[in-house]
């Protein structure tokens, strides 16, 4: 029968009231002076946007159709680089496939050009047939 396997955590661990001191006093502290900072951070971003509203609404004119602008050409430099690496993908796709090395989804492709080529061909014969059979009743 084997043994289990000894492992330090399965040991319960003690604290001493000196280190769970330590610990929630440096906790504390830490926390703390974190919240005195965000207070800070706070309290001066409130005086910066009351000092710069004047500003705003006196530029306003200006910033709006700017910001507008800006956020238009940055969206269409977005889409036109991505439409860009889409093509660039698909063309080396259509590359390799054309050379002949097997990609991913070209057995897909193969199988849908030969669904299509059966669609079309039934479709002519069909035609056929209703041209043919049309043509003999009359």
């Amino acid at each position: 029968m084997a043994q289990p396997s000894f492992r330090y955590s399965d040991i319960p661990y003690q604290q001493s009231l000196c280190t769970q001191v330590a610990k929630a006093g440096t906790a504390v502290t830490a926390g703390g002076s974190l919240l005195v900072l965000g207070a800070l951070v706070l309290t001066g971003t409130v005086i910066c946007l009351t000092a710069v509203t004047p500003l705003f609404v006196i530029f306003s004119p200006v910033l709006v159709p700017a910001v507008m602008g800006v956020g238009v050409l940055s969206i269409g430099f977005l889409v036109s680089g991505g439409l860009g690496v889409m093509a660039m993908t698909v063309l080396a796709w259509i590359y390799r496939y054309v050379s002949g090395k097997h990609l991913p989804g070209a057995h897909q492709l193969d199988t849908a050009r030969h669904m299509l080529f059966n669609k079309a061909r039934e479709i002519k014969d069909y035609g056929h047939h209703q041209i043919s059979g049309g043509a003999l009743a009359s």
